[in-house]
């Protein structure tokens, strides 16, 4: 069984983000947000759901940056003064249970080797079973029905 590690996007890459106007934002195609229900707005740094009324952003990220045609990006919320999530080997956090999932793993060269759907609550035994290929060398969670980018999942070091 391969171990795996889950990585959230570094809080660092939006910092700045949350300092500019609403006016400044719209020029980067980007929106500041209030969560208004639980789950909705889950957060690509903290992996975690926001609380309703908690300020978020919303914008664009490069998520898959590969020489590859399956280069990809796409929305994601991030919650203000969140902080960058590290979960443990072989954990799932929370937010990722109650969702409908995509699953796609990569080689070294980014090109996609397999691709699933799963409920969340089956996310751990599927990122083993796809790590068990060697060929995949990490793996994008993203939800299944609007297709928004989760987290990276990596092999655990040993």
């Amino acid at each position: 069984m391969s171990d795996f590690q889950i990585s959230a996007l570094p809080a660092g890459a939006f910092e700045d983000f949350f300092a500019k106007t609403d006016a400044e934002l719209a020029q980067l195609g980007a929106r500041r947000v209030l969560a208004d229900k639980k789950p909705g707005c889950p957060c690509r740094v903290s992996l975690s759901d926001a609380e309703p009324g908690e300020e978020l952003l919303l914008l664009h990220y490069l998520h898959h940056d590969t020489g590859s045609p399956y280069q990809a990006s796409g929305p994601v919320f991030v919650r203000k003064n969140a902080s960058t999530a590290r979960p443990g080997v072989n954990e799932i956090p929370p937010f990722l249970l109650h969702r409908l999932l995509s699953v796609r793993g990569y080689d070294e060269g980014g090109m996609m080797v397999s691709a699933l759907v799963c409920e969340g609550v089956e996310l751990a035994s599927r990122l083993h079973e796809l790590f068990a290929n060697r060929k995949i060398a990490y793996i994008h969670v993203h939800n299944a029905k609007p297709g928004c980018f989760n987290c990276a999942v990596y092999r655990a070091a040993t």
